[in-house]
């Protein structure tokens, strides 16, 4: 699992410190109305109006959540929420109108229902991922969030939400808490705990803020959550395989209860909160009565984990259903079961609409299935029940004796389609171009640097496609990447990113020389930043210099040089055109997810950055190579070689010095140099000359004669001949387009210095006046 940012030096350590990354999320064009990832969660609004849209809502493991709106046999999607930086795990909707989202970023988001999608505040208290939340549904404003980390906090969403006053805003960058759509990061003070007496104690740090309630007793991580309608009574469960019971107003702990010999995934309660239903690892429901204290059912439906439960209004029946793929319905009284449904994938969550029910599962795409929610006997009447038992091994043991029963539906009412997840992937060794196969087993290859799919190859051998894409090109890693979200996210760290170089030909770079180097990771930055860059200067306004490339130093508060050797890239000084090549999409455009120096991690499509954002926000070295041309210092972008005459060749050479030269070198270069540096066969007995290279392979060879001057006067420019030359490596031809970096991976594949031969296959006899001990090949 990937995290986002990374923490800053503490006190006055002397270890290096790792830099924040900055990370892009690239999606099809063809999915930016659709999850492509699991759906982790769902909540349905109902309209208050007669004639009103109902809305659900839908969290992913892509990190993004959409609201759909409701016809009767369609959804549309209306908004998409995006601001968590990792998988959504859960969601409720408080006060009628706010959503409340959790995530493994560790954090809380707070969102306006029927807004545009805008965060309107980050929560951040826990110390691992958020896995669950639970809401009271009379008292609106009460929400309830455990997670990996084994906390739990209760929080009074309105007062969490509310703006802070202005005297607080001088503890703003101390304390922030996230950046957000509403520009107002909270800053919470202090964390109230429960002694081991459940008592509240109250420590304080060193900001002042919202306050959550911490029900404290949990040991290990938390799964489920569940609360009833008034916010009296909170129960939770997890890995330790007990329920605890809560008081949410205060955040003591009531009782404990067991009964399960596995994880609990799944609890909820009735109205009331006398009664709690919850769904385990051991395959096993159990009802349980607070009152008493005690399991009062148990039911065993399925042959596997338990993962999601829901619950008739009136608390009589649960549907169910978790990693045996099913969905039974079962009458808690009369303990008859039934299987509705059974699906492709895993079923993660669940959620009644009227007479239907949404099912979450890990795939992409969900559904709607009939539930008959407000009659569930009508289900029944159809036949094919049966008699639900009460130990986990009875279900298992009737399936494994071929008497499982049959669906009563075949098919969903409707389906919203998802675009399938990236399963597999490949870098090749352009490092530009990324091979991909997905759920849906079609093969296609991304330009990542555009951020699009070039090619969909459909459903075709993933390993045989690849060794058809082979190239044999040498080019550093410059980037790493994952499909945890479901789609790319790719991941620059500094100051690997700017490892890799191309010559602008070699990119079609028009305008430009072709001998220019382009490299990869700052014009990737610049693309990405494009739209922000536009923002920032139509804010700065007559602060924009005349020339309308790169902004002045003075605009940013770089980092200390004192922390890390910089070096000016001198092809790119005051240079902010974005080239071809590296211009994303705007039909959907990538998501950029980073951390600066205060508020921790966030994203944002890089369309919806507005030019406000600076170092609070982004990492030091991104604003540095953007906005001044500067770059971190590179290691290993030279490659030493020798270069020797072929073995029996006519060619004589004066001297074995090693050359060095940009990795990216190509074969034909080193021909040109060998070219220059070869005249006719002249006398030279008399020659005294010392040669310096100008810089530039192919340059002219610069002489300080102290001889008779004989060579200086003897040969005409026009009597130099031009003859074929070939470059050889291990006794093979290499390719005028081949790099060196090329040679030494692919035909020398050795650790020791690269050795080359040339040899010259027409023409007259030569010699060659190499006459330094060590050159440089620039």
């Amino acid at each position: 699992m990937h995290r986002v940012g990374s923490a800053a030096n503490n006190g006055n350590s002397n270890r290096p410190r790792k830099e924040k990354r900055l990370t892009y999320v690239l999606s099809d064009a063809n999915d930016r109305k659709q999850h492509c990832a699991g759906l982790n969660c769902l909540a349905v609004l109902q309209s208050s109006a007669s004639d009103g849209c109902n809305y659900l809502f839908t969290g992913s493991r892509d990190g993004t959540l959409k609201r759909w709106a409701l016809g009767k046999d369609a959804a549309t999607c209306s908004a998409t929420f995006e601001s968590h930086v990792d998988w959504v795990n859960d969601t409720v909707i408080a006060g009628g109108n706010t959503l409340v989202s959790c995530s493994s970023d560790t954090t809380l988001k707070t969102w306006n229902c029927l807004s545009d999608g805008t965060c309107t505040r980050t929560l951040r208290q826990h110390s691992d991922y958020v896995t669950c939340l639970a809401a009271a549904e009379k008292n609106t404003n009460w929400v309830a969030s455990g997670g990996l980390g084994g906390e739990v906090f209760i929080w009074d969403i309105e007062a969490a939400v509310t703006p802070l006053s202005k005297s607080s805003d001088v503890m703003e960058d101390d304390c922030s808490i996230g950046i957000n759509g509403s520009a107002n990061p909270l800053t919470i003070s202090s964390l109230r705990t429960v002694s081991s007496n459940n008592s509240i104690n109250a420590s304080t740090t060193q900001c002042h803020g919202y306050v959550p309630i911490t029900a404290k007793g949990h040991k290990e991580s938390v799964y489920a959550l569940a609360m009833n309608d008034n916010g009296t009574l909170l129960v939770s469960g997890g890995t330790e395989k007990v329920l605890r019971v809560w008081d949410p107003r205060t955040g003591s702990k009531t009782m404990k209860l067991r009964g399960h010999i596995d994880n609990t995934r799944a609890l909820l309660l009735d109205s009331t909160g006398r009664y709690c239903l919850s769904g385990s690892s051991d395959s096993m429901i159990r009802l349980w009565d607070l009152g008493q204290q005690r399991c009062v059912h148990s039911y065993a439906v399925h042959t596997d984990s338990v993962w999601a439960l829901a619950s008739t209004p009136t608390f009589g029946h649960v549907y169910s259903g978790g990693r045996d793929l099913s969905l039974y319905l079962t009458d808690l009284t009369t303990r008859e079961s039934i299987l509705l449904c059974k699906k492709e994938h895993p079923i993660l969550q669940l959620a009644l609409d009227d007479d239907s029910i949404w099912v979450a599962t890990t795939d992409s795409s969900f559904h709607r299935w009939p539930a008959e929610g407000q009659n569930p006997q009508k289900v029944f009447q159809r036949g094919g029940s049966f008699l639900a038992g009460n130990l986990s091994f009875s279900r298992a043991r009737v399936c494994l004796e071929g008497t499982a029963p049959a669906p009563v539906y075949k098919e969903p009412i409707f389906t919203i389609p998802g675009t399938p997840a990236i399963v597999q992937h490949e870098i090749l060794n352009n490092r530009r171009d990324v091979l991909t196969k997905d759920t849906a087993g079609s093969v296609k290859l991304w330009d990542i640097i555009k951020g699009i799919v070039i090619e969909d190859y459909g459903q075709v051998s993933f390993d045989e496609k690849k060794e058809q894409l082979f190239e044999m090109v040498s080019i550093p890693s410059w980037f790493t990447l994952d499909a945890r979200l479901g789609s790319f996210s790719v991941h620059l760290d500094t100051p690997q990113c700017f490892s890799a170089e191309m010559y602008s030909a070699d990119l079609n770079i028009t305008g430009k020389s072709e001998d220019d180097k382009v490299n990869l990771g700052r014009e990737t930055l610049k693309g990405l930043l494009a739209h922000w860059m536009t923002k920032r200067r139509q804010r700065l306004g007559l602060q924009t210099p005349a020339n309308g490339n790169a902004l002045s130093r003075k605009d940013t508060t770089p980092r200390s040089l004192a922390h890390s050797r910089i070096e000016v890239d001198g092809n790119a000084l005051n240079d902010s055109t974005v080239y071809p090549p590296f211009e994303l999409s705007t039909v959907s455009p990538p998501s950029i997810i980073t951390e600066g120096s205060q508020g921790g991690p966030w994203r944002k499509k890089i369309t919806e950055l507005d030019g406000i954002e600076d170092e609070k926000d982004f990492p030091w070295w991104v604003l540095d190579c953007v906005l001044n041309n500067q770059l971190p210092s590179r290691e290993n972008t030279k490659c030493s070689f020798y270069l020797h005459p072929c073995e029996g060749s006519a060619v004589q050479i004066l001297t074995q010095g090693k050359l060095s030269a940009p990795r990216i070198l190509r074969t034909q270069k080193v021909i040109n140099y060998v070219k220059e540096k070869m005249v006719l066969d002249k006398p030279i007995d008399n020659l005294n000359t010392v040669g310096t290279f100008a810089p530039g392979i192919g340059g002219q060879l610069q002489h300080s004669a102290v001889g008779d001057g004989s060579f200086r006067s003897g040969l005409k420019p026009r009597q130099k001949l031009r003859p074929s030359v070939e470059i050889l490596c291990n006794n093979q031809v290499l390719s005028p387009d081949m790099s060196l970096a090329t040679v030494r991976a692919y035909i020398w594949k050795k650790p020791e210095d690269l050795v080359l031969n040339y040899r010259v296959i027409q023409g007259c006899r030569l010699v060659s006046v190499f006459q330094v001990e060590s050159s440089c090949l620039l």
